[in-house]
């Protein structure tokens, strides 16, 4: 196994979890609003979360050792830095501004680049696209989620 692709993953899983240390969650806010009788615990997300974020930093590991220079999968690294910021804003709008729809919005924005990169990925891997498809889906469930947050907070 190449070091340097270990030495990326752990350089990209951490990298996720910036925004969560430059904006924390804040609970007591958090814990206030009214939330859809479906909506997993903060623990069940947080593993969740962890989770997709191993997934998404070991599939551009693949691409990263499928492709030759990053020209030839130039849209997959473009799409994935866009998703990696709406990803790490949508904790700026949700926990440091408390701007409930403009988070959902973001949330959103990280769905379909998710998608969009997923589709990318599988131009250069298989595996690659198959372990995007959870962040895929669970983008979705979490813009549904939000957007009902947000329709009982109004």
């Amino acid at each position: 196994m190449n070091i340097k692709l270990i030495v990326l993953f752990f350089s990209l899983y951490c990298l996720f979890f910036v925004a969560s240390i430059l904006f924390p969650i804040d609970f007591n806010w958090y814990n206030s609003l009214h939330k859809p009788s479906y909506t997993p615990s903060g623990k069940t997300i947080g593993i969740i979360w962890a989770f997709l974020y191993s997934f998404i930093s070991l599939s551009v590991c693949i691409v990263v050792s499928m492709v030759e220079s990053f020209k030839k999968a130039k849209w997959f690294f473009i799409l994935f830095i866009i998703n990696y910021l709406f990803n790490q804003l949508f904790s700026f709008f949700q926990f440091e501004q408390k701007d409930i729809l403009l988070a959902t919005i973001d949330c959103g924005f990280v769905s379909v680049t998710a998608i969009l990169l997923a589709i990318t990925a599988y131009k250069h891997s298989k595996t690659s696209f198959i372990l995007l498809i959870p962040y895929s889906l669970w983008s979705i469930f979490a813009t549904y989620l939000n957007y009902n947050i947000y329709l009982l907070n109004i």
